[in-house]
């Protein structure tokens, strides 16, 4: 859990991951103002990898996927943990899907 600290304006100045004078505030290392701070001090090299390994979890996700289509790789030999993944991510992607279902599939826009 680091430890934040702030100016006389309440803006954060800087991040510790031990108690130091000044640093009186704690908050979660996923906290979005640490985040952002962070990407901050790393340069926009840092921010522009960190986007680039989030669009290849997609990618990861589709080959899995696809691996498991085509019976390369079973769910089932996948570590417990993976396929707790993999389970949240279907259900997330599947609710997704099912927001932009606008009509029935089967549905008949056009009759002649």
């Amino acid at each position: 859990m680091p430890y934040i600290k702030r100016n006389e304006r309440g803006d954060l100045v800087a991040v510790s991951q031990e108690v130091l004078p000044g640093f009186i505030e704690s908050t979660a290392s996923d906290d979005s103002e640490v985040l952002a701070f962070s990407s901050s001090i790393a340069g926009q090299e840092h921010v522009e990898l960190s986007r680039s390994d989030l669009d290849f979890v997609r990618v990861l996700d589709d080959v899995i996927e696809l691996l498991m289509a085509k019976n390369v790789i079973q769910f089932t030999e996948l570590p417990d943990a993976s396929q707790a993944k993999m389970l949240m991510r279907r259900r997330l992607r599947d609710g997704l899907d099912n927001t932009l279902d606008i009509l029935p599939a089967d549905e008949k826009l056009f009759l002649k």
